[in-house]
């Protein structure tokens, strides 16, 4: 494919995946024609070199892997991780009230977004259910209403007029509950939520116990500019990522020539700090790699001489450089949309990367004929996170932080450069087949 046909593939993948849930079962429908085993926690695994498998936890993180010809003692892990989570907005548990004739949905803030781009937007709703199945067994289901069903209207200008001098501020309480719909009676009917989940899921209101809800954006990824080379959609950060390492490891010739193990870890839960279950800080990639290790090998210490030959790149999105806020960067570590990934240092390790991690991507990028450039964060502000800090001391193992380049991160609306995407793609498809 074309740097602008995988970009074309990468807006269908994010269109068709609004929630972290959603995400990952776009991953398991891309990988079902290519033989892919799903793998059941609770049960006792068997694998075989050359096998392809994966691994859901809670619906919404996921790890593939590709067993290597040759056992992980002797070849070690090649990991790339990314996150299936965007900030934005999560619905309240009680979350439909009525006042003054409208129905409001409550949110709760999930993670850092900026809260202003979500106003005047045409808004939905994304995520699963939990309910009692007709046996009273307790099942999930994906959820998504397409049609645009939420909105949040900005004040007029007459009533607000330094927000063009001051910055649109919403109250985080009071001033982001979302207009749902107008009723004609004074009092919301009790199970008038449940109700709209039940037409939309196909689940009878009363099975229906609880719901993680995600707010997302209906408007679809598009090309733009004047020869098409940038794209815009939400959920850039971090689906760019998981996107890319998947279409490295599907490649025809990476999957049939694997000799070292090669994985693909995707958590939900990063924007939160990744403290879960299924989080980078949990036990998720830790249990299986440990059973990748019980499976293949023959000696006790097997296990620790696969991790310290092992190597992780944590893929998250980057800070492009904007013209327009020049006072945002470091002057000597600009880094721009178009001109390659990026590798992201940071002395305090908010970023996992050191000089040998950096000199090992460097020459995956040279030998893949790649571009590359280098990000660090102005030392008067604070700098973000990824998983590859939390990722790499868990395992022990040496890991390096880089990223496409993006404008207007956490925004309701990204926008990221179509020859990035590309190049991504190739530099992983690198480190999967070195």
């Amino acid at each position: 494919m074309t740097a602008k046909q995988q970009v074309k593939h990468l807006l269908d993948f994010i269109d068709n995946s609004p929630s972290p849930w959603h995400a990952v079962a776009s991953v398991e429908t891309a990988i079902q024609k290519f033989h892919f085993v799903r793998l059941d926690e609770t049960a006792k695994w068997q694998l075989q070199a050359g096998g392809r498998y994966y691994v859901v936890r809670d619906d919404s993180s996921i790890v593939l892997f590709v067993v290597g010809r040759k056992v992980p003692a002797e070849s070690g892990f090649k990991i790339v991780g990314a996150h299936t989570d965007s900030p934005g907005f999560r619905i309240r548990p009680n979350g439909a009230t009525v006042s003054d004739g409208l129905v409001r949905l409550g949110v709760e803030i999930y993670g850092g977004p900026i809260l202003a781009t979500f106003t005047d937007r045409d808004l939905s709703l994304a995520g699963r259910i939990s309910f009692l199945g007709d046996g009273k067994q307790l099942m999930h289901k994906p959820v998504r209403f397409d049609q645009p069903l939420l909105r949040l209207p900005n004040l007029a200008i007459h009533m607000n007029r330094g927000v063009n001098e001051d910055g649109l501020k919403l109250h985080k309480q009071n001033e982001l509950p979302l207009l749902l719909a107008q009723l004609t009676a004074e009092q919301l009917p009790k199970p008038y939520f449940l109700e709209l989940l039940a037409r939309t899921s196909g689940v009878d209101a009363a099975q229906i116990l609880s719901w993680d809800l995600a707010v997302y954006d209906t408007q679809k990824g598009a090309l733009w500019g004047a020869n098409e080379e940038f794209y815009a959609d939400s959920q850039i950060d971090n689906l760019a990522s998981c996107h890319a390492a998947l279409r490295a490891l599907l490649d025809d010739t990476v999957l049939d020539s694997a000799q070292s193990t090669l994985v693909c870890a995707f958590f939900d839960h990063e924007e939160i700090g990744s403290e879960s279950h299924i989080g980078a800080g949990g036990s998720f990639l830790t249990d299986v790699l440990q059973r990748i290790h019980i499976a293949t090998a023959t000696e006790r210490e097997d296990s620790a001489r696969a991790l310290a030959q092992s190597f992780l790149i944590s893929a998250d999105m980057a800070h492009a450089y904007q013209p327009n806020f020049p006072a945002a960067y470091d002057a000597d570590h600009r880094v721009f949309v178009n001109k390659g990934p990026v590798i992201k240092s940071n002395a305090n390790r908010r970023y996992s990367s050191e000089s040998v991690s950096i000199a090992r991507f460097i020459q995956w990028c040279e030998e893949a004929g790649v571009p590359h450039q280098r990000y660090t964060h102005r030392s008067d502000l604070p700098c973000g996170s990824t998983i590859g800090p939390i990722a790499s001391a868990k395992l022990g193992i040496r890991s390096v932080d880089i990223g496409c380049p993006m404008w207007a991160m956490h925004s309701v609306r990204e926008s990221a450069g179509v020859q990035d995407h590309g190049y991504m793609i190739r530099v992983l498809r690198r480190f999967f087949s070195d």
